[in-house]
């Protein structure tokens, strides 16, 4: 479909538009990634629950931010973008957002043992540079939540985790302090919510950007998408039993269905089944209903 914009990223689930010199337009297509690669089977409604979701994260995330002198990019969506000449087909699945300059790091925040960093931790007894206990497990309850960010990598790259140095070489020493404590205090916020309505919150990723401030040195912006089961593992609160692989409302189970499949984790990825594809969008659909406490149409 064509926009009055012009084109100027594609990500592995967006496209980023230049509506002027200060704002950028974001569209949530149902493409689906795993292991960085996108996959060729699209999941139906997944850009407008990502969409959704996000904008609803936003709001309940704003006094996280505001506590640390710290905002968020969105300005609008939904009907409010027809005045800007988004197509009502695309308005459900579109926010206009401040443009920032992105910072090149993920902010990776960690409740509990999973993925990748069940690999490293078994390997060294720590994900990178953050020691850990003793006797944990797939699925186990970290002490306190942990901060293992990632480099950001393009489309078809891996992201790789990376050591707080890092971070510090990268973005300068105050500025890693303030992004630590930010995705650290946004993460216990999200994992509060998340448990109310019966979700475990377990790990999450969060990218920042800056933004020119009048007052004194740019200031940190919460920017892409926020706590969406894309970006985050959800498992159900009810059958959580670490040692085991946890059932989730997250994409989880296209990685576990790609796996069974002999997949090389080398593009190109094979197309989902229509049975993986319907259980995928249940798991977004029910993730947003259960956070929300909305009814998703």
């Amino acid at each position: 479909m064509t926009l009055p914009f012009e084109l100027v990223a594609q990500g592995k689930v967006r496209e980023v538009y230049a509506v002027d010199d200060d704002r950028l337009l974001l569209v949530a297509s149902d493409r689906i990634s795993a292991y960085d690669v996108v996959l060729p089977t699209p999941v139906p409604d997944k850009g407008r629950v990502l969409t959704a979701l996000s904008v609803w994260w936003f709001e309940q995330l704003a006094p996280v931010l505001a506590e640390h002198g710290a905002e968020h990019h969105l300005l609008a969506t939904g009907d409010a973008l027809l005045a800007e000449g988004v197509p009502a087909e695309l308005a459900g699945r579109s926010m206009l957002v401040r443009r920032l300059e992105m910072l090149p790091v993920e902010c990776v925040a960690r409740g509990y043992l999973s993925g990748s960093g069940t690999v490293e931790y078994q390997r060294s007894g720590a994900i990178v540079d953050v020691e850990l206990p003793a006797g944990l497990v797939e699925g186990s309850r970290l002490p306190e939540p942990v901060f293992t960010p990632s480099t950001k990598a393009e489309v078809g790259e891996h992201d790789e985790a990376i050591g707080f140095a890092q971070v510090v070489d990268a973005v300068g020493a105050e500025r890693a302090e303030a992004l630590r404590a930010l995705t650290l205090a946004l993460y216990r916020r999200g994992a509060e919510i998340a448990e109310e309505a019966g979700i475990v919150l377990a790990d999450t990723k969060f990218e920042f950007g800056t933004s020119p401030s009048t007052a004194g040195p740019a200031t940190l912006v919460l920017g892409d998408e926020v706590l969406t089961p894309d970006s985050s593992r959800f498992w159900p609160a009810i059958t959580w039993s670490p040692g085991a692989p946890q059932a989730s409302f997250d994409k989880q189970y296209v990685r576990d269905w790609l796996t069974t499949s002999g997949w090389d984790r080398v593009a190109p990825a094979p197309e989902l089944p229509e049975a993986v594809v319907a259980a995928t969008r249940e798991r977004y659909v029910t993730a947003y209903e259960k956070l929300t406490g909305r009814s998703w149409s």
